[in-house]
Formats: structure tokens, C-alpha cells, sequence
């Protein structure tokens, strides 16, 4: 049963619990900013439908890319765009892997049902730019939305699904209940039904090809156990999956690995 006592706030407030962590945000912005001058021929505000969010980055890699991966952003579908992470594109950029990057439309401008819809669409159009393989990530609310894309029936083209070798979702939110007892429900629209209805973890997995489930080992407890529940209740219905506690790292330092061309991170989206 649902214990409606306990604080469900408390339990994804990622920043009241990391030293410094309302510093980040300015940290992300700047960094990102850096890297997208540093790279002058990156191609910048592609559109991948007809709404004003619809809209991706792409980094490319001199020469052929050596596979195309698309970094999908957290923020509890409320908060930040593509340009707030621009420099997680680096260690796959430097691996030779092309990276896109969609923003998608927030809430509460749309309900979170209708967000993965976008993001299907942002693969879809990601896919027809670099012709490789496709590896998908997200970080967070980010994880959440890459992993509706390893359910069935499916959202993505058939061709489209079929390009995608693996799926990374880092601290990712996989079981939505909990979030229509939270306050910030007020703008994401969840009923107990539609929560349900796109928990990743309460669909059954496609089976096409391996999933992560990579978070902080020192992550609020809330994260540690929707990784878990993934892991379990998808690897008993026959997807290959994996679940990875990374030693030491929060809910905000877990991503930074992204930057690292051989971090362990890195390692797991892309080899």
C-alpha cells in the first residue's frame, strides 16, 4: 500500500542534499556555453517538429562518426533546454561518435504523458543526420524518457528502432507513482492512471536491444530503488538489462562522466 504519510518531496530533492548543489545550475550553463564556442561548426537549433522546443543540437566528429549518440536532459520535465548541457557531448565527441541533443516541451505547458512523443520524433530526426549506429542516454528525468523508448509497443519507426544498439539511462525515473503524491505534480499532470501507464518500469520492455541502468551509489534512496525496480521487474521478462551503482558519485556529479572520453560512463553508453 501506499504510505501517504511519507514526505514524497523529501524523497526527490536531489539538491537539498548535495553540498553546493545550488551552484550547479550556473556550473552547467557556463560550461556548456564554453563548449558550444569551442566548437564553432557544431549545427545548432535543428528542427525536429513544429513546436518552439522541438528543436536539437548536433555535435559532429571530424571524419565519419563512428556511431551517433543522443543525450536526452533531466530536470523533472519542468526545467532547463539542450544549451544547459552541452559539454557532456565532449568524451563521446572525442571517442568519434557524433552527439545530438534535444530539448523537448516542459511541463506545465504540456502534461508528462506527452513529452516521450517528442522525443521519439527528436530520434527519428537525429537518425536521418548520421548514418551509424545509435546509442540513446538520459540523465534523470532524461533517463525516464530514453527508456519509454525500450517499451512496447513501440514509439519509435521500426527502421529507427532497429539502428539503436543500446540505451543508458542514468539516474533515471522509472516508476511514476510516487511523483503524482509530490508537489510538483501540480505542473506535471499525473493521475494514478497516466503515472502508471508511463512508468518504464511497469511496461514491458521491447527486448531490441541492452539496457543500463547506471546511478550515484550515494544517490537519494527514492533513485537507488527505481533502478532497482527496473533491473528486476524487466529482467524477468526477458530484456537484458543491467543496473550499475556508481561508487561515490551524487544525482548531479554521476553525469559529469559524460565529459570523460574513457570514464566508466562513457565507457558503458558507448563500447
Amino acid at each position: 500500500m501506499t504510505d501517504w504519510t511519507f514526505d514524497w518531496d523529501d524523497a526527490f530533492d536531489n539538491m537539498g542534499y548535495i553540498p553546493g548543489g545550488q551552484a550547479y545550475p550556473d556550473q552547467w550553463h557556463s560550461a556548456a556555453a564554453q563548449f558550444r564556442a569551442a566548437h564553432p561548426d557544431a549545427q545548432l537549433d535543428l528542427a525536429y517538429g513544429p513546436g518552439d522546443r522541438d528543436r536539437l543540437d548536433l555535435f559532429e566528429p571530424e571524419g565519419t562518426a563512428q556511431g551517433l549518440m543522443i543525450f536526452v536532459h533531466g530536470g523533472y520535465w519542468r526545467l532547463f533546454d539542450k544549451s544547459t548541457w552541452s559539454h557532456l557531448a565532449r568524451g563521446a565527441l572525442t571517442r568519434g561518435w557524433a552527439v545530438a541533443m534535444p530539448s523537448y516541451p516542459l511541463c506545465p505547458g504540456v502534461s508528462l504523458p506527452e513529452i516521450a512523443p517528442h522525443i521519439a520524433a527528436a530520434i527519428a530526426h537525429a537518425s536521418t543526420l548520421v548514418t551509424a549506429p545509435i546509442r540513446l542516454a538520459g540523465h534523470s528525468a532524461g533517463g525516464h524518457l530514453v527508456s519509454r523508448m525500450a517499451t512496447s509497443p513501440g514509439l519509435l519507426p521500426e527502421p529507427v528502432a532497429a539502428r539503436i544498439t543500446g540505451i543508458t539511462s542514468i539516474s533515471g525515473l522509472h516508476d511514476l507513482r510516487p511523483l503524482a503524491l509530490t508537489n510538483m505534480n501540480d505542473d506535471l499532470g499525473l493521475t494514478p492512471d497516466t503515472a502508471a501507464a508511463d512508468s518504464p518500469a511497469l511496461l514491458t520492455p521491447s527486448n531490441t536491444c541492452p539496457v543500463t541502468a547506471w546511478v550515484g551509489a550515494q544517490e537519494r534512496p527514492e533513485f537507488l530503488r527505481q533502478t532497482r525496480l527496473l533491473e528486476e521487474n524487466w529482467s524477468r521478462q526477458g530484456q537484458k538489462v543491467r543496473a550499475y551503482y556508481e561508487p561515490g558519485q551524487d544525482h548531479f556529479s554521476v553525469v559529469e562522466g559524460l565529459m570523460t572520453a574513457d570514464s566508466p560512463l562513457t565507457s558503458a553508453i558507448l563500447d
